[in-house]
């Protein structure tokens, strides 16, 4: 099974999901994403694996998220393109695997994944 996480290494919970994943011998692709943004594809991909709404994947406390206009009624669409466009936006981290993603807050919730 091939695994991924979209990481950014200033955030603890990302350090923490990326550490679990070792602790635990498994063996993860790991994608910086700030560096290496998702496509839209990709957002919709990792979006149909975690079944949870869109807005689930969005920071929505960052100051970010308000200075675009956004909100909890926002569309998928201006939602989808707010993270295209400011991958910053991205909750993270978000693990991704050929049977699902899980967002790692708390981190231990990508082991369920696992």
């Amino acid at each position: 099974m091939s695994i991924e996480i979209w990481h950014n290494p200033r955030c603890s919970k990302s350090r923490q999901a990326l550490a679990l994943l070792e602790q635990h011998n498994i063996p993860a692709s790991v994608v910086l994403y700030l560096k290496t943004p998702p496509t839209r594809v990709e957002l919709e991909q990792a979006h149909r694996l975690l079944n949870r709404p869109v807005l689930a994947m969005v920071r929505q406390k960052d100051p970010l998220f308000r200075r675009l206009g956004l909100s909890k009624t926002s569309s998928d669409r201006s939602l989808f393109e707010a993270l295209e466009n400011h991958p910053s936006l991205i909750e993270r981290p978000i693990v991704i695997t050929d049977k699902g993603a899980a967002i790692g807050r708390p981190p231990e919730a990508i082991l369920e994944l696992l």
